[in-house]
């Protein structure tokens, strides 16, 4: 591989690293979905992707296939994105769709729909939104910050706030990509931390705030830990189906 390709491999290696499993809010990346990358000389990518299951939920496929899309199309040297999904049973239409632009329901026709598609994009930020506030609440009062403070605290106060450690940081700046996606943009002097629905915390409540914000993570933590238990035996039945190699 020349030294051009292998640094375009790992540009876009880097963008699917910002693509998540819609439900778990994980990188498709450490997931282990991601199986292959292939780098055109004039540009085009494609992009080869397996879920757990050969059964996982097409439209839950469609979202990341369209999402690894359009992160990589982002690239200035690209030219096409074309993902492929394997060992699907909605494979092929995943893979037109995707490729042709279609919405979900023009994809999947009658068994398609685009309204729940959506609703089902925002039900899973409204949960991811949760799952990284917990985490950089959970931070910021490690680092001796009272309740009162962060009900208080302005999202301006928090984005000029040093927080020790690359992963409080890195809680930091994932919670506030996902409060500007769900609640769009907001001035400084906004409430740093609010519902999934926009409302301001209230310093009484923020105790139980906390535990159902923990509940949610939870629920997403068990989903994870059975995604990569089916993702350990899809691989080792596929390392069984392997013809033994002559030595």
């Amino acid at each position: 591989m020349s030294t051009q390709a292998a640094e375009r491999e790992a540009e876009v290696l880097a963008c699917l690293a910002t693509v998540t499993d819609p439900e778990l809010d994980e990188p498709v990346t450490e997931l282990g979905f991601v199986e292959g990358v292939t780098v055109g000389a004039g540009g085009a990518v494609t992009l080869d992707f397996r879920l757990p299951t050969f059964w996982c939920a097409a439209n839950f496929a469609y979202m990341m296939a369209e999402d690894m899309r359009d992160a990589v199309a982002a690239l200035p040297w690209v030219t096409a994105v074309t993902p492929r999904l394997q060992a699907h049973m909605c494979a092929d239409e995943v893979n037109r769709g995707v490729a042709e632009g279609l919405d979900f329901g023009a994809a999947f026709g009658e068994a398609g729909d685009d309204d729940t598609l959506a609703d089902l994009r925002t039900t899973f930020r409204r949960k991811a939104f949760q799952r990284r506030q917990e985490a950089l609440l959970r931070a910021l009062l490690a680092e001796d910050f009272i309740p009162a403070a962060l009900v208080a605290m302005t999202l301006g106060a928090l984005e000029g706030t040093a927080l020790a450690g690359t992963d409080s940081a890195r809680c930091k700046r994932r919670y506030l990509e996902m409060r500007a996606r769900l609640c769009g943009p907001a001035a400084p002097e906004a409430p740093a931390f609010v519902t999934p629905g926009g409302e301001p915390l209230d310093a009484a409540g923020f105790d139980e705030h906390l535990r159902t914000l923990a509940s949610v993570r939870i629920a997403m933590e068990f989903n994870g830990a059975l995604c990569r238990g089916l993702l350990a035996v899809r691989d080792r039945a596929g390392a069984a189906a392997e013809p033994a190699r002559k030595p």
